[in-house]
C-alpha cells in the first residue's frame, strides 16, 4: 500500500509540474517560446523522479502485468494533480487569460473525430518514450536536457495529443464533461500505444549492439 500511495503522490506532483508547463505555454504569445518553456515541465518530471503517464507507459513492454495498475494509479495520480493545479489556477488574477486561450485549444481538439486525436496521441507517445528514455541513457547533462526540450516542442507544434497536458487545458478551460472525458480516453490510449510502440520494435525486431 505504502508503494501505491509513492506512486500516486509522484504523479499528482507530476500533475502540477505538468501544469506548471501548461500555464506558461498559455500565457506566451510567441508560440515557440511558449512551446520551448512547456518543457520545464517534463524537465521538472525526469529530474525530480516524478511519475508521468506518458512516461513510463512504454517500460509496460518489459514489466509484469501487475505493472498495468501501477499505470493506472499514475494516471489517475497525473489526473489529481492537473485538476488541482488548473482549479487554483482559476481562482488568480490570470485566470481570465488561461481560460480564453485554453477553451479555444479545447474546442478544436473536442470538435476533431476519434481517429484523428488516436493518431495524434500515438506520434505524441513516442516523442514522450523518447524523451523519458533518451533521459535515462543519455549520461551527457546537455544531452539530457535536448532530448527533454526537443520532443516536447515537437508535439506541442504539430498539434499532437498529450493526454495529461489536456487534463491541466480541460480543467483551466472548463470544459469538463462525458464527451470530454471520452475524448481522453482516447488520448490515453494513443498515447500508450505510441509509448509502447518503439519498446516493441526494440525488443521484438532489432537486436541493440552489445
Amino acid at each position: 500500500m505504502k508503494r501505491i500511495i509513492d506512486l500516486f503522490l509522484k504523479a499528482v506532483l507530476t500533475g502540477f509540474a505538468i501544469g506548471v508547463g501548461g500555464a506558461v505555454y498559455l500565457s506566451c504569445d510567441n508560440k515557440y517560446i511558449g512551446a520551448f518553456l512547456f518543457g520545464l515541465g517534463l524537465f521538472m518530471v525526469l529530474f525530480f523522479g516524478y511519475n508521468l503517464f506518458t512516461g513510463k507507459v512504454g517500460y509496460a513492454v518489459e514489466n509484469k502485468p501487475s505493472y498495468l495498475l501501477d499505470l493506472g494509479v499514475i494516471w489517475l495520480g497525473n489526473l489529481a494533480g492537473t485538476v488541482i493545479m488548473g482549479l487554483l489556477l482559476l481562482f488568480t488574477r490570470i485566470s481570465a487569460t488561461l481560460e480564453e486561450k485554453a477553451a479555444g485549444i479545447c474546442e478544436t481538439k473536442l470538435n476533431d473525430s476519434l481517429v484523428s486525436i488516436f493518431i495524434l496521441a500515438f506520434f505524441c507517445g513516442i516523442l514522450m518514450f523518447v524523451a523519458a528514455d533518451g533521459f535515462k541513457r543519455i549520461n551527457n547533462p546537455i544531452g539530457q536536457v535536448i532530448v527533454i526540450f526537443l520532443p516536447v516542442m515537437v508535439f506541442i507544434l504539430s498539434g499532437y495529443e498529450h493526454c495529461v497536458a489536456n487534463m491541466f487545458y480541460f480543467t483551466v478551460g472548463e470544459v469538463w464533461s462525458l464527451k470530454t472525458f471520452g475524448y481522453l480516453l482516447i488520448m490515453s490510449l494513443g498515447n500508450a500505444a505510441g509509448g509502447i510502440f518503439i519498446p516493441l520494435v526494440r525488443k521484438g525486431f532489432v537486436k541493440e549492439k552489445a
